[in-house]
């Protein structure tokens, strides 16, 4: 179940086509669908959605900062299949986590566009996954 500061995003988000405001006025977010790798429930996370070089959409699972992942990725290690709704299109994805070389160009490109993601991992012993979304 979302808290409520989720919980509220995600009503405005579907209210209005994506769109929400508050701290997230004015930047891209997506809603991820993931299920729960302990209870098999479906649970929906607001997320920050990274365009690569490459034109994909990639998740970083930073969690704020914080020294733990994201519930959203340790939910994709144990089954990668979820549901993604940007704006007013939803559909189904495939996650796929990168590793070595791969991930870091894709962290390094998304961390030269936002330095806040920079910040983040310097602030954490774990590394920040990235995360690819293949439709």
């Amino acid at each position: 179940m979302a808290n409520d500061f989720n919980q509220s995003i995600i009503d405005e988000f579907r209210a209005h086509g994506g769109r929400v405001g508050g701290p997230f006025e004015g930047g891209r977010l997506l809603l991820l669908t993931t299920t729960g790798r302990r209870t098999g429930t479906r649970y929906t996370t607001p997320v920050a959605p990274v365009t690569g070089p490459d034109g994909r959409t990639y998740l970083i699972g930073s969690a704020g900062g914080s020294p733990r992942h994201p519930d959203w990725y340790l939910n994709i290690l144990a089954d990668p299949e979820v549901t993604v709704e940007d704006g007013d299109r939803t559909y189904q994805a495939h996650a796929t986590v990168l590793t070595g070389a791969e991930r870091d160009r894709i962290f390094d490109a998304a961390a030269a566009e936002n330095p806040g993601w920079a910040k983040y991992q310097a602030g954490v012993a774990r590394i920040l996954p990235v995360v690819a979304l293949s439709a």
